[in-house]
């Protein structure tokens, strides 16, 4: 077998991959922890903003989340653009997006605050939905790290 990054996947797959990034951007708009938790696994591994790497859903919320979800606006997936690799078992895939949202400034002016993620995932089944296992998210150069947005968080 030769490997392919670009090799062809199964629709059904990229759909979910898809399904997976409409949802996080759903809850980060509402800035909704509770209902965003089943996406990832509970001791996911991801980059972090403001640590080096966060281990487990639970420090990902409370260190990341709650930091970034609540000063943002607009947060949205450019869906027709995600990009996967899915393991010939399809039990395993690798999502690659770009987020378009917007930041405030500490004056209250708004910027353009856009970014890319890349974000691994299993499943149990072919046809689950997919479980994020690690997440890398980062902004564009030459866009601003910290927002100073206030929204009240629903969970």
């Amino acid at each position: 077998m030769t490997v392919q990054a670009r090799a062809p996947i199964h629709p059904e797959d990229l759909a979910l991959v898809q399904d997976w990034f409409r949802k996080l951007a759903e809850h980060v708009r509402a800035v909704d922890f509770a209902p965003a938790r089943p996406l990832f696994a509970e001791d996911f591994i991801a980059f972090g903003t403001y640590n080096d790497f966060v281990s487990g859903r639970d420090h990902a919320e409370n260190n990341q989340w709650r930091k970034v979800w609540p000063t943002i606006d607009g947060f949205t997936w450019r869906l027709d653009g995600v990009q996967a690799v899915v393991s010939p078992d399809r039990r395993h895939a690798t999502g690659m997006a770009v987020w378009d949202s917007t930041g405030y400034r500490e004056d209250g002016t708004p910027f353009d605050r856009l970014g890319r993620a890349t974000v691994t995932f299993a499943r149990e089944t072919v046809g689950d939905p997919w479980v994020a296992t690690h997440t890398h998210m980062s902004l564009f150069r030459g866009t601003p790290d910290v927002s100073h947005g206030r929204k009240p968080s629903r969970s």
